[in-house]
């Protein structure tokens, strides 16, 4: 595809995504969970919240770079873990960990990839980062050790998902998985037999099993999936580098606040003690911006990377990222901001009142 026929908006992306992909695949990879009431929460609560831009400063080159867990990175957009991206494009997460690199933003890999872990990271040098869902101590510090081998820098640990979530518009398009796709970096690695949930909740993962793999091992962790502020003090208690607030996309359970608007409680109880991610309906520039204001030192895209995957392989995903990056310079420089440090709570305006009144309820960084 040439690049003046790639499209304008993360919007026009999904359409063609959705039009180039088998119904079952668009589906699943744009799908929720029970009513998908938290999927369409993720994206509808950012609108929820308008911006209250300063005027007459000097914003300068509103400089977007940040460092995270030690890199410098280029700004705060990172391309979260998507699973069987071979099913979106026959470069599957070689591509996207090649249009991510360009764009300067880190990619974790998904424990489910249909890449190898070294593949992914020949591919892109900012593909660091690898997912882990729990397999027992055994397994997950066995592919733990694999990621570490294979160069990746940091171990992001999915907490919320110890079953998966009832998807009923996958079960309505009849998604199932094509023979002989697996999730290619964990074979061989020793993990749960169980499938039903009795067996699988037995297997799951509890807070001693964190602090063990924190402890033990070879990269730093970061624990993804977690609403509450409680569970992210301990978490972090526990030994975690880094939190994710996340819902799964709203992939999981059904009914929970969008991750946007758990984000600030979140932000406010780890008091900056350990970096804060989040994911879930970041569609604009002003959607960074926005996790940024309540707390979050970087934001991760799912959905959106893999339509640019659909659509035009790794420079579909570069494409998307360099929309995000070019969105969130224009409102910082809109806003006020110089850089990422001056972007906090008071860019938020809370219309609680007739009159509406100004409420920065959380701690600016």
């Amino acid at each position: 595809m040439p690049p003046e026929a790639l499209p304008p908006t993360l919007a026009d992306y999904r359409r063609a995504a959705e039009a180039a992909l088998p119904a079952g695949t668009a589906a699943w990879l744009n799908g929720g969970a029970g009513n998908e009431v938290t999927l369409r929460r993720n994206e509808a609560a950012f609108d929820a919240l308008p911006l209250l831009p300063r005027v007459l400063r000097d914003p300068g080159a509103c400089d977007t770079s940040l460092t995270l867990l030690g890199t410098r990175l280029d700004h705060p957009i990172l391309v979260a873990p998507v699973a069987w991206q071979r099913l979106l494009h026959q470069g599957a997460e070689r591509a996207t960990a090649a249009g991510a690199t360009a764009q300067g933003a880190r990619m974790v890999l998904s424990a489910q990839a249909t890449t190898t872990l070294t593949e992914a990271r020949a591919a892109g040098a900012l593909c660091d980062w690898f997912q882990l869902y729990w397999l027992g101590r055994e397994g997950t510090l066995a592919l733990a050790r694999r990621a570490a081998d294979a160069g990746y820098g940091a171990l992001m640990l999915t907490v919320d998902a110890p079953v998966a979530g009832q998807r009923p518009r996958e079960m309505r398009a009849g998604f199932a998985l094509p023979q002989g796709l697996a999730p290619i970096n964990l074979s061989g690695v020793p993990g749960p037999s169980g499938g039903s949930l009795e067996e699988l909740m037995a297997a799951a993962p509890g807070w001693a099993d964190l602090e063990w793999l924190c402890a033990s091992a070879p990269l730093p962790v970061l624990a993804k999936g977690i609403v509450h502020p409680e569970d992210a003090a301990r978490a972090v208690s526990a030994g975690a580098a880094g939190i994710v607030v996340s819902n799964h996309g709203g992939r999981v359970l059904d009914g929970l606040p969008a991750a946007i608007e758990a984000l600030p409680a979140v932000a406010a109880a780890l008091d900056r003690a350990v970096p804060v991610l989040m994911d879930g309906g970041i569609r604009r520039g002003t959607d960074v911006l926005r996790a940024l204001a309540l707390g979050a030192d970087a934001v991760m895209i799912g959905r959106p990377a893999a339509w640019g995957l659909t659509v035009a392989g790794a420079m579909g995903v570069a494409h998307v990222l360099r929309l995000l990056r070019d969105e969130l310079r224009i409102v910082m420089a809109l806003s006020g901001c110089a850089s990422l440090n001056g972007i906090g709570p008071s860019l938020i305006f809370y219309d609680n009142q007739p009159k509406g009144r100004l409420t920065p309820p959380f701690r600016q960084k």
